[in-house]
């Protein structure tokens, strides 16, 4: 029985009206900066009708999911199917923390021409931890194709990004992806737009936004259907898809004849051109050989940063950047000639000293201490070590990821504010694969004081488990202050349960790792900034102590075997130790010294077996992410080029006890 279409009718043409015009749907504001000047603008001639800069032709769409529910590969068909070059798979996905994760981490923009349109489309990341990279390209859209998996449905970051998406005013499409998966039948997939339908209205959509056009694709295979198949009888290709985002993304609305502005919403650095600039034209044109200022808006009014010319004018095609002599109201471009302006300030004519509002960001949830690497093993692997060159460093980054805040500490430390442990993680690899190394603290919670309540950030989790593990999984975030708010089996999977909890965002750091072990791997957790809510109070006992090292030197096997007995190692023989380096986990709740570097004894008697003949337990390797989530607050993580070490933040073993005895914050 097909329910979805028929309840989205039912509700649309009776409720719909009473539901927008009461007390649950006053908050809904205008359509906001993306086309706020939609309506009243929408009749203002081109001054090229039809020509190359006329707005109408254009239409710019963001392309906007879950982690994982396929839209760099829908990104790859769409690029393919209109000519472009593709040269390996998830071909958008540049940088090399991208492909090694398969996730997106930064925005991409790129351009597509079909038949005669040109469409800007633009890539985002899925995960809430860059959700930075989508509020600040959503304004420069006004359509969005929401991707969902069919078989999994909308997710917490899809609740996430939709709701960025809403704020301002974009027209959806919604793209039903991986309908050729056996489990996903068209039950399953009318049961999916219902949910997505009701996603839609407790988000506020308006009206024109809950009237958006579905569509079924596989985008793994490479074809779009307005209409629900397995396997399209006639082309398999994404023409459906683009005739919709032209049929139902309405045209930019901008004026070709007042001065030229132009929002900063992406910079990149290139090494002959200097920065540049990636913007949305929010009115006039702008040719090569322009006279331009850069725009900051401040609490003081409007300040000139910097006054320049245009050297150069670029448009993504594909995948490359060509070259162009001129652009227009609407069009999404790359431009160079200006050094200082920034994501957030505006590019004008000369005439204009207006600067246009800038998108406002989430604030960060948490954040980590970076500072120089003083162990004694420092030096031996990087070539960027003093505290200038990570303050740099960590400024440069700063001005392109409008999502990280970075505020000075110490004289060679500092605090860097972010959305999530994932978030900082890229960032620390990024650094060490550039050379530095730097020691770095656990990530700590931003807490809000209103009126006296102490307020802490929560998550909206959704986990994916087996029945065997739900057990499991529901004591272990019990003692991380989670709350359970929904709970059922999973749609077409038999023995599998999916619950959906908020839980502050303390109780979720270092808690991805615990998971995958408790589930053998079989489980899948999704989370998401939801609120601030009252402080939970303590969390449970969530980690053990640790195995300290008190000796420098080469770790032997002969120590390590007599070590196996009090926990998991982390090290292997071979490797360098030093005093206060955490070697392992402690059985029990206490920290433990121990000297990993004691040799055997040398003497005359002849013992029954060799050093060689010692059998250990492979040692518990930590990466990054499962180092950031382990260490505790009196702990440090030592970051180099070729190693991730844990160590206590005092070395001396007196040092530790003095300051263990003092009160806590």
């Amino acid at each position: 029985m097909v329910v979805g279409p028929l309840l989205r009718s039912l509700w649309s043409t009776t409720t719909r009206t009473s539901l927008h015009s009461s007390s649950h749907y006053s908050h809904i504001k205008p359509l906001s900066y993306a086309r706020a000047f939609s309506t009243a603008t929408a009749t203002a001639p081109a001054a090229t009708p039809g020509g190359d800069l006329d707005p109408g032709r254009l239409r710019n769409v963001a392309v906007i999911a879950h982690v994982d529910h396929g839209k760099t590969t829908l990104m790859d068909r769409l690029l393919r199917q209109c000519g472009a070059d593709i040269p390996h798979e998830r071909a958008l996905d540049s940088i090399d923390l991208e492909r090694e994760r398969g996730i997106t981490i930064a925005s991409k923009v790129t351009s597509i021409s079909w038949k005669d349109k040109e469409l800007n489309m633009v890539d985002t990341p899925g995960h809430a931890d860059f959700g930075g990279e989508v509020e600040r390209v959503v304004g420069m859209v006004e359509g969005a194709v929401l991707v969902v998996d069919a078989g999994e449905g909308p997710l917490a970051q899809t609740k996430f990004v939709l709701a960025k998406a809403l704020k301002y005013g974009l027209r959806p499409i919604l793209l039903l992806n991986k309908v050729d998966k056996p489990a996903v039948t068209e039950e399953r997939c009318d049961e999916v737009e219902s949910l997505v339908f009701d996603l839609f209205a407790n988000l506020g959509a308006t009206e024109e936004q809950l009237d958006f056009p579905v569509l079924y694709a596989s985008a793994k295979e490479g074809w779009a259907s307005s209409t629900y198949t397995k396997s399209p009888p006639d082309v398999k290709d994404m023409s459906q898809l683009l005739d919709a985002i032209v049929g139902h993304v309405p045209p930019p609305s901008a004026s070709l004849d007042e001065p030229f502005q132009m929002l900063v919403s992406m910079m990149e650095k290139d090494p002959y051109l200097g920065r540049v600039l990636t913007g949305r034209v929010t009115c006039g044109v702008v040719r090569v050989g322009d006279k331009v200022h850069g725009l900051k808006k401040t609490d003081d009014g409007t300040v000139k940063i910097e006054e320049g010319k245009i050297v150069k004018l670029m448009k993504k095609k594909g995948m490359r950047a060509d070259p162009v002599d001129s652009a227009g109201a609407g069009d999404i471009v790359s431009m160079a000639g200006l050094s200082s302006p920034t994501i957030g300030h505006t590019v004008a004519n000369a005439e204009v000293m207006t600067a246009l509002p800038t998108v406002v960001l989430d604030p960060p949830t948490i954040s980590m201490t970076f500072g120089v690497n003083d162990s004694p093993l420092a030096g031996s692997d990087g070539i960027h070590l003093t505290g200038g060159k990570i303050g740099d460093r960590l400024i440069a980054e700063s001005e392109t990821n409008l999502a990280i805040n970075v505020l000075p500490s110490t004289s060679e430390s500092y605090e860097v504010q972010g959305r999530g442990e994932l978030q900082l993680g890229i960032l620390i690899e990024n650094m060490r694969r550039e050379g530095f190394e730097l020691s770095v603290s656990p990530p700590k919670v931003m807490y809000k004081v209103e009126r006296g309540v102490k307020l802490e950030p929560i998550e909206e989790v959704t986990i994916e488990v087996d029945d065997a593990h739900v057990g499991l999984v529901m004591e272990a975030l019990s003692h991380r202050r989670g709350e359970v708010t929904d709970m059922g089996p999973v749609p077409g999977n038999m023995g599998r349960t999916r619950m959906c909890l908020t839980c502050p965002s303390r109780g979720l750091v270092g808690y991805r790792s615990v998971f995958s072990s408790d589930t053998r791997g079989s489980g899948f957790m999704h989370r998401a900034f939801l609120t601030y809510e009252k402080y939970r109070g303590p969390l449970g006992n969530v980690r053990k102590g640790v195995l300290v090292s008190m000796g420098r030197g080469l770790i032997t096997a002969h120590a390590l075997t007599s070590l196996e007995a009090r926990g998991i190692l982390f090290v292997a023989p071979g490797m360098e130790t030093y005093d206060g380096m955490i070697i392992g986990e402690h059985s029990r709740d206490t920290d433990l010294d121990v000297n990993p570097v004691r040799a055997k004894e040398l003497n005359n008697i002849r013992a029954p077996s060799k050093d060689e003949n010692v059998k250990l337990t492979p040692p518990r390797l930590m990466s990054l992410e499962e180092a950031i989530g382990y260490v505790a607050s009196d702990e440090l993580i030592e970051v180099t080029p070729k190693a991730i070490r844990l160590r206590k933040r005092y070395l001396e073993v007196n040092k530790r006890k003095t300051m263990s005895k003092r009160p806590k914050d």
